[in-house]
């Protein structure tokens, strides 16, 4: 993968946290206590923290994010047609946004040069400073976001596929012999379209396999690492793993690697508010049913 600027990795500099460690767990807990009160239509404000007050914060568990939902509906039904649910994914994970997903079905990937067209006349992608999806070259030709989610992944879902297979359930390793072909600077839309396989398919890609460490979660996993004595991100994503039992036995399921992953970067957003190298602004600050 080509060098790639990290605009989040000096976010929590100057910054002192004395035990991560529980600060995560405690993040982890407020946060679900959160989503729990506002599913049982509690009135907010659902949390007496200013930073949840007034930032914008995905779910601990990804499966109950909106955007997550979104995709295994889009997806739904689909594990025996390992080709089109690849690109069906792939596809989801160059969109990322929940309107757009909601309103096709799979079935219109078959037809590319129409499904084109109509993602053309609309709004059809997500924040785009937030999740940057770049163009791509593939056999000497540049495609665009447009032209890769719609024409590109049709064509190439079966190199997609085959690349897959020889992973052997790696999702790291997917990721990257993809990108080895694609090139892209982020990686990160590849990554979270190998990795939401493991939803449908977990004989594909392991729901247990290591991850690579995303750009906004490289400040707090080193926050983690270091204070935690360990050697890599690796590591560490399996010592929070087993921390689990002892910070926060009642959770509803078991983290996985891409669980500590994915919330390391929720916290480095948190502790980016106590930073105040974050402001609630623009799409940052949340307000109730938005």
């Amino acid at each position: 993968m080509r060098p790639y600027h990290n605009p989040y990795a000096k976010s929590l500099d100057g910054l002192k946290i004395e035990d991560p460690v529980s600060s995560f767990f405690n993040f982890c807990k407020e946060r679900e206590r959160i989503r729990l009160n506002r599913k049982n239509k509690k009135v907010g404000p659902w949390s007496n923290d200013p930073i949840f007050q007034n930032g914008r914060f995905l779910n601990v568990f990804r499966e109950d994010d909106r955007g997550s939902k979104a995709i295994l509906n889009f997806c739904n039904g689909m594990g025996k047609n390992i080709p089109n649910l690849i690109q069906a994914l792939f596809f989801a994970r160059w969109c990322n946004r929940q309107e757009t997903l909601d309103q096709f079905s799979v079935a219109t990937l078959l037809d590319p040069d129409k499904f084109k067209t109509a993602l053309d006349k609309m709004d059809s992608w997500c924040n785009l400073t937030a999740y940057p999806v770049e163009s791509i070259i593939w056999k000497e030709k540049t495609y665009n976001r447009l032209e890769t989610s719609t024409l590109l992944f049709n064509e190439m879902k079966g190199f997609l596929t085959s690349t897959i297979l020889t992973a052997n359930g790696d999702v790291t390793k997917a990721t990257n012999d993809i990108n080895s072909t694609l090139n892209m600077k982020n990686n990160f839309p590849i990554f979270m379209a190998v990795m939401d396989l493991a939803w449908f398919r977990p004989d594909l890609i392991k729901p247990e396999s290591h991850v690579p460490t995303g750009i906004g979660a490289v400040a707090y996993l080193d926050l983690l690492q270091k204070y935690l004595k360990l050697k890599n991100h690796n590591q560490t994503c399996d010592k929070m793993i087993s921390l689990q039992k002892e910070y926060w036995p009642e959770a509803k399921r078991s983290f996985h690697p891409i669980d500590i992953e994915y919330l390391s970067c929720e916290c480095r957003k948190y502790y980016s508010y106590v930073n105040k190298t974050k402001k609630f602004e623009g799409k940052n600050h949340f307000t109730p049913n938005n």
